[in-house]
C-alpha cells in the first residue's frame, strides 16, 4: 500500500513540471474550443531545433563515452523496438475488425520514438534533478528505425501472401510480376533490398536527418559553444511551445478513433504502459551490466512507452500507402503520445523504488 501512495503522490508532483503542465493546458484548449493556433512552419521549425539539440548533445556526449556502455543500451533500445512490432503483431493485428496492414502500422508507430516525448522526458528529469546519460538521445534511431523496418518488413510479406503472386519484392516495397499461386521470393536479395529501402527512406526522413547530422556534428566537430549558449537555453521554451502544440493535437485526433474498430481505443489506452514497462525492464538490465544511470533507465522507458509522431507517420504513408491514417495516427497522437509524457511520472516513481 505504501509503494502504491509513493506512486500515485509522485505522479501528482510530477504533473505539476511545466512540461506537463503545458500538455495538459494544450488539451484543455481544444476542448474548449479555442482557436489558438501556431502555424505549421513554426512547429516544424521548433521541432528541428529540438532534435538538433538532443542529437549535438548525445554527440558531445559519445565522445566521452565507453564504446560498452553506450553500446548495450543501444542494442536493448533496438531490441525494444522490434519487440514492440511483433507484440502487436500478435495483439493488435489479430483482433477483429482490424486490418492486417492497419495493425502492423500502428504497432510499427508505437514501436518507433516520439522526439517530443523523448524532450519531454529529459526536461522533467533536468526538473527533478535526476541524472542521465548524456549520449541517450543516440538511442532514438536504434529503436525507431528498427521498429519501423519491422512493422513495414512484415506489413509488406504478409501482403504478398495475401495476394499470392509469384514474383519479386522491389526496393520500393512493391511486388511486381507474377501470377495467383505460391508466392515466391529471391529471399536474401529480395528481403535485403526492402529493408535497405526502409532504411534509407528512414534516415532521410526530417527527423532522423536532424538527429543525426547533429550526432555526427558533436562528435566530429567542436560545437560545444554554440550549444551551451543557443540549444541549451532555448530548450525548455521551445518544448512548452511544442507540449501545447501536441496538447491540442491529440485533443483533435481523437475524433478520428470513431471512424476505427473501438479496439484502437483499448491499444491506445494501454499499450504505451505496457511498451514503457518492457523499456525500463530492458534498461534494468543494462543498470546491471553497465550501471545504466536511473535517469537513463526512465528515457529508455520514455523512448518505449512513445509512439511517433514526426519520422514515423511520413515514413509509413510512403512505405505502407494502403493502410488507414486514421488508425495508426488516430491512435498515435490522439492517445498514445499523451499518455506515454503523462506516464514520466510513473516510470521516474518506479526507478526511486528499485534503483
Amino acid at each position: 500500500m505504501d509503494i502504491l501512495i509513493t506512486i500515485a503522490s509522485s505522479f501528482v508532483e510530477q504533473l505539476q513540471k511545466p512540461t506537463l503542465a503545458f500538455l495538459i493546458a494544450g488539451m484543455l484548449l481544444a476542448a474548449a474550443g479555442s482557436k489558438f493556433e501556431v502555424p505549421e512552419p513554426v512547429y516544424k521549425f521548433i521541432v528541428i531545433l529540438l532534435l538538433l539539440k538532443v542529437g549535438l548533445g548525445a554527440g558531445i556526449s559519445i565522445r566521452e563515452a565507453d564504446a560498452i556502455t553506450l553500446m548495450v543500451p543501444a542494442i536493448g533500445a533496438a531490441f525494444v523496438g522490434v519487440a514492440i512490432v511483433m507484440l502487436g503483431s500478435q495483439t493488435l493485428a489479430r483482433c477483429r475488425g482490424v486490418a492486417q496492414v492497419d495493425g502492423l502500422a500502428t504497432a510499427g508507430l508505437f514501436g518507433a520514438v516520439s522526439a517530443s516525448t523523448l524532450a519531454a522526458g529529459m526536461a522533467v528529469l533536468d526538473d527533478s534533478g535526476i541524472a542521465y546519460e548524456g549520449f541517450i538521445g543516440a538511442l532514438y534511431p536504434f529503436m525507431d528505425i528498427a521498429a519501423l523496418v519491422t512493422a513495414i518488413l512484415l506489413a509488406k510479406l504478409a501482403a504478398a501472401r495475401r495476394v499470392g503472386a509469384t514474383g519479386t519484392l522491389n526496393a520500393d516495397g512493391t511486388i511486381s510480376g507474377g501470377t495467383q499461386g505460391h508466392v515466391v521470393f529471391d529471399d536474401r536479395t529480395d528481403r535485403a533490398n526492402l529493408v535497405s529501402g526502409i532504411l534509407l527512406d528512414t534516415c532521410r526522413s526530417p527527423a532522423i536527418s536532424a538527429l543525426l547530422a547533429g550526432l555526427a556534428i558533436g562528435m566530429l566537430a567542436q560545437p560545444d559553444a554554440i550549444y551551451h549558449s543557443f540549444y541549451e537555453p532555448l530548450f525548455r521554451g521551445l518544448l512548452s511551445v511544442l507540449m501545447l502544440i501536441m496538447g491540442m493535437e491529440a485533443w483533435s485526433r481523437l475524433a478520428e478513433l470513431r471512424k476505427v474498430a473501438h479496439v484502437y481505443i483499448v491499444y491506445g489506452v494501454t499499450a504505451p504502459i505496457i511498451h514503457g514497462l518492457i523499456g525500463f525492464l530492458v534498461g534494468m538490465l543494462a543498470h546491471e551490466m553497465t550501471g545504466f544511470s536511473a535517469g537513463g533507465v526512465v528515457l529508455l522507458a520514455v523512448m518505449a512507452a512513445s509512439s511517433s509522431d514526426i519520422s514515423g507517420p511520413p515514413t509509413l504513408r510512403a512505405a505502407l500507402p494502403e493502410a488507414n491514417p486514421s488508425a495508426y495516427v488516430g491512435t498515435s497522437t490522439g492517445l498514445g503520445t499523451p499518455i506515454a509524457i503523462l506516464s514520466i511520472p510513473l516510470f521516474i516513481a518506479l526507478a526511486e523504488l528499485l534503483i
